[in-house]
């Protein structure tokens, strides 16, 4: 079957993004989708596949996103706003309640963030650190403080957004202890079942700066769900104000991100780009895990270069 699909990214996070409204394919086959379009080696990448779904009495539209292992992941806050512009370009909203596997989010146009560069704002939540909703085999909740069982010596605090993250605040950043710590993660040993997204986040003086192992695709430039925990374990461990605008800095580039305390709802705001560089056709068949040729059939080169001119003005 013929598909056609948008190249996007939101701070880095790269993705192909399909309007999948029309289209009845099984989650295996989508699983199938996201491994072939997502994965590094073949002409397209990403670090997963997003899926622009219908909404229904409660939500204007709705978002999926398989990570490039096939597994679905709970959410995606970088690719929500890059699945939240295409909804509102093909619904004409500029405001959304967006439907995701087991949660909600609102969504809406907002202000550049620079010149050039397409902006949407979404929030999300409410953020819990509930042992149950983090996936941790603990009694009480994780907050800055050593984790019994895990391989390392480091405070961490776990925040479900909702899919599950540990968050340990850094003076510097080791690379290769981050991805030996998500590695073990990743093997879903009998502490965290389910697997967790790991974050190492260094306190800058107006922000933060966060490196990320994502759970089903490794260590990567940006993870928007991560950025969002980060602030809410920010404002949990006293490091950063709640109600706080927090300029938050990765790999990929920078967002801005607003979490709410815990008695005034949990919920985190970012605000960032959802930039589309083309728009593209492929040929799949699902069934026999086949890709063919891709066929570019418009690229968008002033919103890469907008996005480029930020990215350079934060080095």
């Amino acid at each position: 079957m013929q598909m056609s699909f948008i190249k996007c990214h939101g701070s880095g996070n790269d993705f192909p993004l399909i309007d999948s409204r029309a289209l009845t394919l099984s989650d295996g086959e989508w699983a199938t989708v996201a491994r072939l379009l997502a994965n590094r080696e073949g002409p397209v990448g990403g670090d997963g596949l997003l899926l622009l779904t219908a909404g229904d009495d409660a939500h204007d539209f709705g978002m999926r996103m398989f990570n490039p292992d096939g597994s679905e992941a709970e959410t995606c806050l970088n690719g929500l706003r890059c699945t939240a512009r295409l909804g509102f370009e093909l619904t004409g909203l500029n405001e959304a309640r967006v439907k995701l596997k087991t949660s909600s989010a609102t969504a809406r146009r907002c202000e550049p963030i620079a010149d050039g560069v397409v902006t949407i704002e979404t929030r999300a939540g409410p953020a819990s650190t509930d042992p149950g909703d983090v996936g941790v085999k603990v009694d009480s909740p994780i907050v800055d403080s050593v984790v019994a069982g895990l391989p390392s010596e480091r405070a961490f605090t776990g925040v479900a957004m909702p899919n599950p993250h540990l968050i340990a605040f850094v003076d510097s950043i080791d690379e290769r202890e981050l991805v030996a710590l998500g590695d073990w993660c990743e093997a879903g040993p009998d502490l965290i079942p389910a697997r967790a997204n790991v974050s190492f986040v260094v306190v800058e003086p107006h922000g933060l700066f966060v490196r990320t192992y994502e759970r089903g695709v490794g260590l990567t430039n940006s993870c928007g769900s991560a950025m969002a925990a980060s602030a809410f374990a920010a404002g949990l461990t006293g490091r950063k104000g709640f109600g706080e605008a927090v300029t938050i800095r990765n790999r990929g580039g920078m967002v801005v991100a607003e979490a709410q305390a815990p008695e005034s709802g949990a919920l985190v705001s970012i605000r960032g780009n959802a930039t589309f560089t083309y728009d593209a056709g492929v040929e799949i068949d699902p069934a026999a895990g086949r890709l063919g040729e891709l066929m570019v059939h418009h690229r968008r080169p002033d919103e890469a270069e907008a996005w480029e001119r930020l990215v350079a003005g934060l080095a």
